[in-house]
């Protein structure tokens, strides 16, 4: 019923609408979204990369979905196995975890042979030094709380794409997230946390 009011709506105006599915684990799961999603006449159909299978498979993924939007939130929690409501794992419960960088850079690369766009929701999006991480693993959009905007934009204006990846680089091979952040903070902003 969603889609095919999506699909009415979408008819009705000149809106260009995109439709994702939220925990794909299989490129036979987003390939079955993808052609439901067509089936009602919608043309860009994608997928939520929240599960570590999606990222680790999201080159064949890819095969099907049009683009993707990580969750950081839902990723982080199943890749650390830390429940992120518990104040006690708040230390395992953040993006700046190698383990999960590496999971978002491997899901971009899925992507980027077939030119398909990955996003970041969720709280990593509204952390500036964490968005040029993101930029610089091969994120194409950002999607965060109006009150993050402005942080996170000057953060990349002041930033070219290649120091981004050079931030992508430290993040990905530091021991964990407190020195992940330590590093990139140092590298951006040129002072020790």
């Amino acid at each position: 019923h969603q889609l095919e009011a999506l699909a009415k709506a979408e008819a009705a105006t000149e809106a260009k609408v995109w439709v994702m599915a939220p925990m794909i684990s299989t490129a036979e799961e987003a390939e079955a979204f993808t052609q439901k999603a067509r089936s009602y006449g919608l043309k860009t159909a994608g997928m939520m990369i929240e599960v570590p299978s999606a990222a680790l498979m999201a080159d064949k993924l890819f095969e099907h979905a049009d683009f993707a939007s990580v969750g950081t939130n839902d990723l982080t929690q199943y890749v650390m196995a830390a429940d992120r409501l518990l104040s006690s794992l708040a230390d395992l419960s953040t993006a700046w975890q190698p383990a999960v960088l590496r999971l978002i850079g491997t899901a971009c690369e899925g992507a980027s042979p077939k030119g398909r766009p990955v996003g970041v929701c969720g709280e990593a999006a509204a952390d500036p030094l964490l968005a040029c991480v993101l930029t610089g693993l091969g994120v194409n959009s950002l999607s965060a709380a109006s009150t993050a905007i402005a942080g996170v934009g000057a953060q990349l204006a002041a930033v070219d794409l290649e120091t981004c990846q050079k931030a992508a680089e430290v993040a990905l091979n530091a021991e964990g997230a407190t020195n992940a952040r330590a590093l990139v903070r140092e590298l951006l902003l040129g002072d020790k946390a």
